[in-house]
């Protein structure tokens, strides 16, 4: 399983169990903002989506996204 977390070069993210969730919580750090017409999220210039494992230790297999 993998858990998901956008960062902005001021701001990260909390671990979130799905990207969906991750998507909603985004917009609250400046990370983007989730399109209302077509329900797509829209990131910033500058936001990197994190992907890792959902039972690893912090900072171990991370992968840029």
């Amino acid at each position: 399983m993998s858990r998901y977390r956008f960062i902005t070069p001021n701001r990260t993210g909390k671990w979130y169990p799905d990207l969906e969730t991750a998507k909603q919580f985004a917009a609250e750090i400046g990370a983007g903002f989730l399109d209302s017409r077509t329900g797509r999220f829209v990131a910033y210039v500058g936001t990197k989506l994190e992907i890792g494992a959902l039972h690893e230790e912090a900072g171990e297999a991370l992968q840029p996204a």
